[in-house]
């Protein structure tokens, strides 16, 4: 079961980060982000998938396998969102 409010708002701020991700692991990234925007105190796999709504899912340990056997370049992540940045703070940009 993966919840669809949270990620679909997030999906289009989150867009520029999918080409580093395969599309079936997109999905829990994004469930992931999510649960970490909304999580009160420490936030752990466990807590984000708890505020989704997903602390007893059958599925928890797929979404740890994202960060730990995930095929995604942290560096890559970085100078993504780097650029994203830069393009956002250029004077005239919306």
């Amino acid at each position: 079961m993966t919840p669809s409010v949270g990620p679909a708002v997030l999906d289009g701020w989150m867009r520029p980060f999918r080409c580093h991700f395969t599309a079936a692991v997109w999905r829990h990234v994004l469930v992931l982000v999510c649960g970490a925007l909304l999580a009160p105190g420490r936030r752990t796999v466990a807590a984000a998938l708890r505020v989704m709504g997903l602390g007893e899912a059958a599925g928890f340990a797929v979404y740890h396998r994202v960060l730990s056997h995930g095929h995604w370049c942290s560096q890559a992540l970085v100078s993504q969102t780097a650029a994203n940045f830069q393009r956002c703070s250029r004077p005239g940009s919306a």
